[in-house]
């Protein structure tokens, strides 16, 4: 029963970005096949295969010492304060992002990942028939956050209609950054965090080609890497890397206050006509019934509900430190796929960031992102109920 339940959901979800779609003739229906294939691969490979659990491990293994370096870091800057039991969240988890945002700079100024993106994104769009751009910023945004993707494919950015516009928005949205992916690994189980990451950016570039279907000349499918970074050496990416990661770490934490902050507030005012009614609670009851296509049971149906809820109307942290009290007392196949639907950006702020972050590149592109803004924001999480409801088949 969980197994068509499941494949429902899959079936739900893509007919719903169908009847969203702006262009249903121009669909790249062998591309979306290709990469559902791709992602029930992806998984079996991952959780019911020897090979798949040691590659799980290894990962896991890497970013836990890589985890440890970053420790050591925190431990030499912070380490003479007194905290209570469990630490303080902004030490033990936000700042591990300054060290992993260094990582990633110094990979892109030795012209390591640059190439490896590239090939990746290249291999995607052989595959599957996408063009060459939305593929390479659909791998490049596991690597880098939504402003930092889109920046690097900004001199395309003149090639891209509205449809191809929404597409690398879409992708954007709907991964995570690796120099946060640490951070997540301090909340939830790595192996649903990490099988999360090349299900989401398969399923948030299969809902945005079926919403924004696209075809493209040769002669504007060209992805260039030549100015992907500006260091000139390799102590100013460390350096540059090790800004970005803490004005990253402190934009998290600002958004959490807000957010967590502004959650009580309305709680409080919802709670003045309905006592002991929270906002999360009516999340929960709303997307009870697909929670339930995904194979959450019904008994922690409206939990994890409110989760999710919670994760779309504020942002990822938030709603996994809620969840995070939940992990012992929930089973494990709720747990894998509220997490898998946890790692991405899907929320309201994203809209605002990826604006933002457009406007930035080009004012009058801007204007068209800020006009299928909720549309995009539909997608992303129709995207992370798709690799949620994927993972659900095989737990």
């Amino acid at each position: 029963m969980g197994i068509i339940l499941g494949l429902l959901a899959i079936v739900i979800v893509l007919g719903l970005a169908f009847l969203m779609s702006n262009d249903k003739k121009n669909i790249n229906y062998k591309g979306i096949g290709i990469m559902l294939v791709l992602q029930l691969l992806i998984t079996l490979f991952m959780f019911r295969t020897e090979i798949g659990q040691k590659v799980i491990t290894g990962i896991s293994a890497g970013f836990n010492k890589l985890i440890e370096f970053g420790t050591e870091g925190i431990n030499f800057v912070v380490g003479g304060f007194v905290t209570e039991e469990g630490g303080v969240f902004f030490f033990n988890v936000l700042l591990l992002i300054i060290f992993f945002a260094t990582l990633l700079s110094v990979l892109t100024y030795l012209r390591i990942l640059p190439p490896l993106i590239k090939y990746f994104g290249g291999l995607i769009s052989k595959i599957t028939g996408l063009p060459r751009v939305e593929s390479f910023n659909a791998v490049n945004s596991i690597f880098f956050g939504q402003s930092e993707a889109l920046i690097a494919i900004r001199s395309q950015f003149h090639h891209l209609n509205d449809n191809r516009l929404y597409i690398v928005s879409a992708s954007a949205m709907g991964s995570v950054s690796a120099s946060i992916v640490g951070a997540y690994l301090q909340i939830l189980p790595a192996e649903y965090v990490l099988v999360a990451l090349p299900l989401n950016m398969l399923s948030a570039l299969m809902i945005s080609s079926v919403i924004a279907p696209v075809k493209v000349p040769k002669e504007e499918d060209v992805v260039d890497i030549k100015d992907v970074t500006n260091d000139r050496s390799i102590f100013e990416a460390m350096g540059n890397g090790a800004l970005e990661g803490g004005k990253i770490a402190l934009i998290v934490a600002a958004m959490l206050i807000a957010f967590i902050a502004s959650l009580e507030l309305v709680n409080w005012l919802i709670q003045l006509i309905f006592a002991g009614v929270t906002l999360q609670e009516i999340l929960g009851y709303v997307l009870a019934p697909i929670g339930m296509l995904m194979g959450i049971s019904p008994s922690e149906v409206v939990q994890a509900g409110s989760i999710m809820g919670t994760k779309i109307v504020t942002n990822e942290f938030v709603a996994m430190l809620q969840f995070q009290p939940m992990l012992e007392s929930m089973s494990e196949k709720t747990i894998g796929i509220v997490s898998v639907f946890l790692t991405s950006f899907a929320n309201f702020s994203s809209i605002g960031i990826i604006a933002g972050t457009v406007k930035g590149i080009d004012a009058k592109k801007a204007v068209s992102v800020s006009g299928f803004g909720m549309k995009l924001l539909i997608g992303a999480t129709l995207a992370s109920i798709l690799s949620a409801s994927i993972v659900g088949l095989f737990l």
